[in-house]
């Protein structure tokens, strides 16, 4: 009687212990019949195992923005601002190739403050 006392606090360990190995959360949702079978078919065709195809189309497919004009608004501005950069760009390159002057390569330096600034135009619209 006591090595089946000993086993059930043993066993009752392990289920305490294994109940704290799952760290991970779990993402639920709801889908319609005919969404669940065309994501099936899409997981049969990948090959992946279900969970790693989740993540995958989770993390590096394409983000659909669908919202007010207040939340794309932001959006729009940094596509702006990035096209403003590209334009200036563009004109300094197409300055440089009109000139075909080998000895007026940027510097290190130039090259590094034009990167700085592109940086800084993502950063900050």
């Amino acid at each position: 009687m006591i090595q089946n006392h000993h086993s059930a606090a043993i066993q009752n360990e392990r289920s305490i212990t294994m109940s704290n190995q799952h760290k991970h959360l779990t993402i639920s949702f709801r889908v319609s019949d005919a969404e669940r079978k065309q994501i099936e078919a899409r997981i049969l065709a990948s090959g992946m195992m279900k969970k790693d195809y989740f993540v995958r189309s989770c993390i590096y497919n394409r983000i659909c923005v669908v919202g007010k004009k207040e939340t794309i608004y932001p959006l729009v501005q940094t596509v702006n601002a990035l096209y403003l950069q590209l334009l200036e760009m563009h004109k300094a390159f197409v300055g440089y190739c009109q000139d075909q002057n080998p000895d007026n390569l940027p510097t290190s330096n130039e090259i590094a403050e034009l990167q700085t600034s592109y940086n800084n135009a993502l950063c900050h619209h």
